[in-house]
């Protein structure tokens, strides 16, 4: 069984446009490797049929599955149809197509959101099914542990070595800064903005501010995930993240400081908290010799700054 990624190995990256996928693919580019992409355009995943003989017409020498349908609470809460069938049909076609080119080396990004909503705090990896879900994200959570399941699957049956990482809450160029489907931390930057943009001097988010949520930067994920690929082959998954957390009241001081807005912050706390803390145990990877190298605030700024130049 081939258990690391031989120098300049050829690697499909499925989402490359994506937060995740597009930092993965600047590190495999930057490390070496040559980075087979398709634009959604191109090839919808969801399109089993498709996806296998696209997969099987280039025989990379390894997948790396960050292609998801993903959002906030209030995306979850909208359309979760949406988020349970699109990233079934996704994962399903992606790694039933990488078996069927005989392509060895998967690594499938899923999500911290698939552990007990009430799980001892930091979250283990053997966490997982020991509990109930957080129900306003309930589908997407389900959707991942299956993946989970499928690349455990492939390696009992068919000895292949697929592997699955389990990011906390990501940041960082190319983000999501839509209000309808963005994440917590790229919808802050964007309220913040506006708000300083329009003069307001109260900006009300959701909730209390007391749950505690960890953030890692996009890039430093990457890194995480190229270190996997090259030394890590069991089937458990491997959580990732920065060992860190803090209250999304302090994440939103901290955000109001890198847009410069000074007004003041209310909470609606007839609107859900969601999960009440959420930090990962990442000894397995700090085994592995992996240390964050970006520090939230730097991050935010760098974030914030991206956004002004490509999109606010």
């Amino acid at each position: 069984m081939t258990t690391l990624l031989q120098p300049a190995a050829r690697v499909f990256v499925a989402g490359h446009r994506g937060l995740v996928g597009s930092a993965i693919a600047r590190v495999l580019t930057d490390e070496g490797y040559d980075v087979l992409t398709m634009t959604r355009a191109e090839l919808d995943l969801r399109d089993a049929e498709r996806t296998r003989e696209y997969l099987c017409d280039v025989r990379p020498d390894a997948v790396v599955l960050a292609a998801a349908t993903v959002g906030g609470i209030m995306a979850n809460q909208t359309f979760p149809v949406r988020f349970l069938e699109d990233n079934l049909r996704i994962q399903l076609s992606v790694i039933a197509g990488a078996h069927a080119a005989d392509v060895d080396r998967l690594l499938f990004l899923g999500s911290s959101c698939i552990y007990p909503k009430l799980a001892p705090q930091p979250i283990a990896e053997e966490a997982l099914l020991t509990g109930p879900l957080e129900p306003t994200n309930e589908p997407y959570a389900l959707a991942k542990i299956a993946g989970i399941s499928q690349v455990r699957s492939y390696r009992r049956q068919y000895g292949r070595s697929y592997i699955s990482a389990m990011p906390t809450n990501l940041y960082g160029p190319g983000d999501n800064f839509d209000p309808e489907t963005s994440h917590v931390l790229p919808a802050l930057i964007r309220r913040f903005h506006e708000a300083k943009r329009d003069g307001r001097a109260e900006v009300v988010l959701w909730g209390t501010g007391t749950p505690r949520r960890e953030f890692l930067h996009s890039d430093d994920l990457a890194r995480a995930c190229l270190l996997l690929l090259r030394e890590y082959d069991d089937e458990s998954p491997v959580n990732v993240g920065c060992g860190e957390d803090l209250t999304i009241a302090e994440l939103a001081a901290t955000i109001a400081d890198a847009v410069g807005y000074s007004g003041r912050v209310a909470w609606d706390p007839a609107k859900p908290d969601g999960t009440p803390r959420k930090l990962l145990d990442i000894g397995r990877l700090r085994k592995l010799g992996f240390a964050p190298r970006i520090p939230l605030a730097r991050g935010v700024r760098e974030t914030y700054d991206w956004w002004l130049r490509h999109g606010a």
